[in-house]
């Protein structure tokens, strides 16, 4: 470590701690706040100043503080008439509903996806009319929807289609849908190119022409404005004098755990749809979900937690490895006893995922070696399943803190399948566009901090190429600027119950509003242990006594759970609180993130 002064360019805040290189090799800043703003909002909330401090330093001024606070869809939800093409979206589904033309959702196959069609399927379902599903198989039919599969759908009778959470960038499939007359509806919100393919209406906030501020949302919620907007055309034509017009509210966690499990930024009306929707949750009154959380052992309150660790992967298992529409059938199932039967499925398909994944991590981690240094990471390999290949990546993004792409290859065909996870501050989803444009590709999409892509063998070394050229400087950046944000300095006995709840009230946690991070000074890790898993559990004690139960998750083959285990004297550490009710303690306990020594500061 170096003293403070080697500062990273345009970055004038102090190491935390003086911690100029950590045992990840990251540096340490106080997360900052304006002084003048932390002590408005103090004054407005009456918060304790690391509280307020928190909230400064996420960008929250004393004018926004209200609605990050107590956030509402009433103050924060959209005009749907603000998204391009939503009021047309709404005349045709509403037409359809009058007019029982035969309809089909199509999905993706992940938790936005099929959240997505949940919601569709309920609101028609209250107006009379079923949906029908449509969900590709990952492996056979690959991503999004295609000429064969609308040519399909029309032969079997569909005379309307509605993609949620693809289809924006099939231009090849919407010109084969309106050669034979079929009509898609495209919800969506994933970058595209800056023309409009032939759809009957496009409703996504990333395209270049839609000024509903809305970017942030997961398709989930862009359904959600779309379901507002077509109680509102539905209104309009009076087709609620006979029946209750549809409490799109009670749909709100289904919204809510696409926003979760797509990795959106929980900022503006995604937060209060996220914190609305955890509330709606909390009720388990969805039966699918109901069923899949009796399966996973949850209850109580449901916060971010069991919506991407605990519900999210169940769902995502039978796109990965099993039958794909399973998540949607679930969602969108009122039958208990069917919610159970296709939970169970679910369970088990996760639990083969697993063994799956883990064995795809080893060896893709093996083509990297212990440090590598390019800029962007790729690793393929024959018969890596295309449902774990995007985890996998994700996996080898948090140990390597750099762009992981990660392939699976056909033995047969020499086409490989591939996903790959970003470092906040490298755009991947746009270089993978450009890879597209170059014809190094033969599919690729998504969005700064994700992306697919579809690829021949022989191709692979050219991606690498055009990758390492595309993105080299702003990887080199990212890692340069890359560092451990504080919240604060606090004592093995301050963590309590009392400055856990402080701090909750920033939650939902997520993209534009990470969660807390605090830091212990010159702490003794004792009994540190191994577990299954890689997993190093400790007790971290200060010199007054006090201590705190902490756990670090897959560190043990790295230095800092080489560290942890040693026992050779103190340490600075850094992690996130969480509520340890074990045994009925109501305790706390801190998931370790860092540390560093402080003899080599």
């Amino acid at each position: 470590m170096s003293d403070a002064a080697a500062l990273p360019e345009g970055d004038d805040r102090p190491a935390f701690l003086s911690v100029e290189q950590s045992l990840s090799g990251r540096r340490w800043r106080d997360r900052g706040g304006d002084p003048a703003v932390v002590r408005a909002i103090m004054r407005r909330h009456g918060l304790i100043e690391p509280l307020a401090r928190a909230l400064a330093s996420r960008g929250i001024s004393e004018a926004l503080s209200d609605d990050f606070l107590n956030p509402t869809l009433k103050s924060l939800f959209p005009n749907p008439s603000s998204f391009v093409e939503m009021d047309d979206a709404a005349r045709l589904l509403v037409d359809a509903v009058e007019d029982g033309r035969p309809t089909v959702v199509f999905a993706d196959y992940d938790v936005d996806g099929a959240t997505s069609a949940a919601q569709l399927v309920r609101w028609f379902r209250a107006m009379g009319r079923e949906l029908s599903i449509y969900v590709p198989d990952r492996e056979l039919e690959g991503y999004g929807p295609t000429p064969s599969i609308f040519r399909k759908l029309k032969r079997e009778g569909a005379a309307l289609v509605i993609t949620v959470d693809c289809g924006a960038a099939a231009e090849d499939a919407l010109k084969a849908a309106a050669e034979i007359a079929l009509p898609v509806v495209v919800i969506d919100h994933h970058l595209m190119r800056d023309h409009r393919p032939p759809a009957a209406a496009l409703v996504n906030p990333n395209r270049w022409d839609c000024t509903s501020g809305q970017g942030n949302l997961a398709a989930a919620g862009v359904v959600m404005v779309l379901l507002a907007a077509l109680n509102r055309e539905a209104r309009r034509r009076g087709l609620f004098s006979d029946r209750p017009e549809p409490d799109i509210r009670q749909w709100l966690d289904l919204a809510a755990l696409g926003a979760v499990c797509d990795v959106t930024a929980l900022t503006g009306f995604n937060r209060a749809l996220t914190a609305q929707g955890l509330r709606v949750l909390s009720g388990w009154k969805n039966p699918g979900l109901k069923a899949l959380a009796d399966i996973a052992g949850a209850s109580g309150e449901a916060t971010t937690f069991h919506a991407g660790f605990v519900l999210g992967p169940r769902i995502n298992a039978g796109g990965r490895i099993g039958r794909s529409d399973v998540g949607a059938r679930l969602l969108s199932t009122d039958d208990p006893v069917e919610a159970a039967a296709l939970a169970a499925e679910l369970d088990a398909f996760n639990h083969e995922r697993k063994a799956i994944e883990a064995d795809t991590l080893a060896q893709a981690e093996r083509q990297f070696g212990a440090r590598p240094d390019a800029p962007v990471l790729i690793a393929s390999g024959e018969q890596w399943r295309p449902g774990v290949v995007g985890i996998v990546a994700g996996r080898l993004r948090e140990r390597f803190r750099r762009p992981v792409i990660v392939i699976g290859v056909d033995p047969e065909t020499g086409i490989g399948k591939g996903s790959g996870r970003s470092q906040p501050g490298v755009n991947l989803g746009r270089a993978i566009q450009g890879a597209f444009d170059a014809g190094i590709l033969l599919a690729g999409g998504g969005h700064a901090m994700a992306a697919g892509l579809t690829i021949r063998r022989e191709r692979i070394e050219d991606l690498n190429a055009f990758l390492v050229d595309a993105l080299g400087a702003e990887s080199a950046e990212a890692t340069r600027m890359d560092a451990v944000d504080i919240d604060a300095l606090i004592t093995p006995g301050a963590a309590d119950r009392a400055l856990l709840n402080d701090f909750g009230r920033l939650a939902p946690f997520g993209p534009g509003n990470p969660e807390p991070v605090f830091a212990l000074a010159n702490v003794r890790p004792l009994r540190a242990m191994s577990m299954r898993g890689g997993h190093v559990r400790c007790e971290l004690t200060d010199v007054r006594g006090d201590k705190l139960r902490a756990v670090a998750w897959r560190v043990e083959e790295t230095a800092l759970g080489a560290r942890l285990l040693s026992g050779e004297g103190a340490l600075h550490v850094v992690g996130k609180l969480k509520a340890d009710d074990w045994q009925g303690r109501e305790g706390v306990q801190m998931e370790i993130e860092d540390a560093a020594d402080p003899r080599q500061v």
